[in-house]
């Protein structure tokens, strides 16, 4: 891996924890919007409500830090993206700004018309959002946004088929997340009837999900042949294979009702999804532009990469707490919640220091395969192994001393 390198490797991973946790967001939004009427219905929008509500804005830290960060390595680059998808880019900052002002205008409502509008509006903007995004993605991976300013199509490079097969992918992941999610939730505060409800959208919604990636494949073959011929070899095959292990694995575990094992290994299958196509598209940025081409000056590299560090510091134990907060229960807003469930597996491992120590190895083993090794079999293996540092470094963190 070269200095060039380190920018992107951190951009992919705000993207995928992003993904991740605010397609949880998202997905909690469209469940809101076909919840139904009656009690029920109710129900299961203000369990969503307030699953997400304490971390909804924190989650958009991640795509903060991914603009930032590819803004400032990568100029040219991220240049041309915007100008050229301007129109997605909108429509996902004003799905965030309406999804963001829903949280706070829900809590002033006084009527139930307005709570159902304040619902309608935002579950809408919970589905424009990531389809918006995914297609960004898309056009990017399907090499429609050429180097200039706006020197792309200002519609079809977003509008076409792997653009709008990523759209649909994107809404269907964040359903599925969000559904593995609030079904934790349900079985932590003792819901016995949400828990049935969510279970049955996550087996369903991971299902979709993955017929659409999988069923995908073909329109990529048909639409963005190169693309295709990165995701069926070399390291970006190990990708996509580990997500569809991940993937069949937390169906597995929802099925069993092993929810909070399922948080994981559903995110995971996501993650994946996301480092197979940064390994299909290595080393190209854009098309005629490589990593390094668009790579900023080396000062700037150095100094963008200090300072990633060092706000690292201060981000992860924050954000690390305000997990471990929610995961706890501590800011659940129902006054009768029952007694938190006795702490599983996972968590009491990482009590006696056992996930710490994995997520140090992780680390290790997975910068050690990119940095030294050639074969894409060994990036791809340390691809996962930086994932899975941070799944089980979040664990540990996250977990009770």
């Amino acid at each position: 891996m070269h200095l060039y390198d380190v920018p992107l490797a951190f951009s992919l991973v705000g993207l995928a924890l992003y993904v991740v946790l605010a397609g949880a967001d998202f997905g909690a939004g469209i469940w809101q919007l076909v919840a139904g009427g009656g009690p029920g219905g109710k129900q299961i929008r203000d369990h969503a409500h307030h699953s997400m509500a304490p971390v909804w804005e924190a989650n958009h830290v991640w795509l903060i830090f991914v603009l930032t960060v590819t803004w400032t390595a990568y100029p040219s680059a991220f240049g041309s993206i915007a100008s050229t998808l301007s129109i997605p880019l909108f429509v996902a900052a004003l799905g965030i700004i309406v999804r963001g002002a829903a949280y706070a205008l829900r809590a002033g409502t006084s009527t139930a018309r307005e709570l159902r509008v304040i619902d309608t509006v935002s579950a809408s903007a919970s589905i424009l959002t990531p389809f918006a995004l995914g297609s960004m993605a898309g056009a990017i991976a399907s090499r429609r946004v050429p180097v200039g300013n706006a020197a792309g199509h200002l519609f079809s490079s977003w509008l076409n088929p792997t653009s709008l097969l990523v759209g649909t992918l994107a809404v269907a992941a964040s359903a599925y997340l969000a559904a593995v999610y609030l079904a934790a939730d349900a079985t932590r505060l003792r819901e016995g009837e949400l828990e049935r409800q969510f279970r049955a959208r996550a087996l369903a919604a991971g299902l979709v999900a993955g017929a659409v990636a999988i069923g995908g494949l073909l329109v990529v073959h048909a639409d963005a042949h190169r693309l295709y011929h990165g995701l069926v070899r070399g390291g970006a095959l190990g990708g996509v294979i580990v997500s569809l292990l991940a993937g069949a694995t937390t169906l597995a575990l929802v099925w069993a009702r092993r929810f909070e094992a399922a948080r994981y290994t559903a995110a995971l299958a996501v993650a994946a999804v996301i480092a197979a196509w940064a390994l299909a598209q290595n080393p190209t940025l854009l098309p005629g532009l490589t990593i390094q081409q668009a790579a900023a000056s080396h000062d700037t590299l150095v100094a963008l990469i200090v300072a990633v560090l060092a706000g690292g510091v201060i981000l992860f134990p924050s954000l690390a707490l305000l997990f471990r907060l929610v995961l706890a229960g501590r800011l659940d807003h129902a006054p009768t919640a029952a007694p938190l469930l006795p702490r599983d597996g996972v968590v009491a491992a990482s009590a006696s220091g056992l996930l710490g120590r994995v997520a140090g190895a992780c680390l290790i083993a997975g910068f050690g395969l990119l940095t030294v090794a050639d074969a894409p079999w060994a990036h791809a293996i340390g691809v996962t192994a930086l994932f899975a540092f941070i799944a089980t470094g979040f664990l540990a963190a996250v977990g009770e001393p």
